[in-house]
């Protein structure tokens, strides 16, 4: 819902059209400033109890975003996208506990599974931004209250499931220095498809309810069903995730990501027709899909269970502070270089991991076995 309409609301009373995106923007920094303390959080409280709170949280800035619109505060929507963001991190954690709860080889059908829910969300946050819009005086604020229903939901989902894994604090404490983790072939590519999954995802995704909406013209129904197309494409594939990543390894996922991103890049640069937009919004989300997903699939075969917490903060910490930086400067590059100027832009983000997958790809089915080694160890 915030990826329609947010750019929309910040482009009728953001002081510029170049602030357009910035609620956007602080959305994703918010989920960037909370990924490290909720990890430790997790690490002491457990994933359920922080699961909860951070629902409340996401409540208490859906009502908060409701009022700001009503008051015409751009100041205050912006709060409430940051807040939003903040709470949203606990929901990036839930692939995390699913990996916890499989063994190695299920891992991919676990995280495959979890994203299907994205399919629901594709077609519910666009609705209830339409269905919500005329609700009240002033436009969307009904659209963020009738988002409330949603998290409640949520919550009580978490509420009736208690935590099947306790955690104890200090088991988190010991392991290898956190570089030395991080400077491994295999988590430069696994945290390296992530950042580029987002990266180019937001930077694109951010910028068309905008481009299509205020500058081609397009309605906003038209708007609406290219980005529920294309949340439904980032997460439709994980049908099939499991199956074709056990033929062609996480190599071949990554290889297909890439050329996914390339294929969406040439599309949209062709011409600013609804089909257009379309094609290359439903590319982008598969894309997106196959590198996110191998890339919290080899994430766990570079760290020890001690480790965990630590590395799976710091590696959403880095994927979302670059999803924040590209986000807050869609807006920017749209308003000053138009939507060929974002294209362009993403082509750079792209060579730059088919460098790093060229010069590691090698290493993946060795630290593969290295990972097994040390699963026996730990054992």
């Amino acid at each position: 819902m915030m990826f329609l309409i947010a750019g929309i609301i910040g482009a009728d009373f953001a002081p510029s059209q170049g602030l357009a995106t910035l609620p956007i923007a602080l959305l994703v920094v918010g989920v960037a400033l909370a990924t490290l303390p909720t990890g430790k959080f997790m690490s002491r409280w457990g994933r359920r109890r922080v699961f909860l709170a951070y629902g409340g949280l996401a409540i208490v800035a859906t009502v908060f975003a409701a009022w700001s619109l009503i008051i015409d505060s751009f100041v205050a929507f912006c709060l409430a996208a940051l807040m939003m963001g903040w709470a949203a991190a606990a929901g990036h954690q839930y692939r995390f506990a699913a990996l916890e709860l499989v063994s190695p080889e299920l891992a991919p059908k676990a995280t495959s599974l979890l994203l299907l829910g994205g399919i629901l969300a594709a077609f519910v946050g666009p609705e209830l931004a339409v269905a919500g819009r005329y609700l009240m005086g002033t436009q969307y604020a009904g659209s963020y209250l009738l988002l409330i229903g949603g998290y409640i939901i949520g919550m009580a989902l978490v509420a009736s499931n208690p935590d099947v894994h306790q955690v104890v604090a200090a088991e988190d404490r010991g392991g290898r220095p956190l570089g030395q983790v991080l400077r491994s072939p295999v988590m430069i590519l696994a945290v390296g498809s992530a950042m580029l999954s987002f990266a180019v995802m937001s930077f694109i995704m951010t910028a068309t309810p905008i481009s299509m909406h205020r500058h081609a013209g397009h309605s906003l129904e038209s708007t609406k069903f290219v980005i529920q197309s294309h949340i439904v494409a980032m997460y439709l594939p994980s049908v099939a995730y499991a199956w074709l990543q056990a033929r062609v390894g996480y190599r071949g996922m990554l290889w297909l990501g890439v050329a996914a991103y390339g294929l969406c890049l040439g599309v949209a640069l062709v011409d600013t027709g609804f089909l257009h937009y379309w094609v290359a919004l439903v590319i982008l989300g598969v894309g997106w899909n196959f590198l996110f997903l191998t890339g919290t699939n080899l994430l766990p075969q570079g760290y020890r269970a001690e480790e965990r917490f630590r590395v799976q903060s710091v590696n959403d910490f880095l994927v979302f502070s670059t999803q924040a930086t590209v986000a807050l400067s869609s807006g920017w590059f749209l308003f000053w270089w138009g939507w060929n100027g974002v294209l362009w832009t993403s082509v750079p983000m792209v060579l730059l991991f088919v460098f790093l997958l060229v010069r590691y790809q090698g290493r993946l089915p060795s630290l593969a076995r290295e990972a097994d080694e040390v699963e026996v160890q730990v054992s």
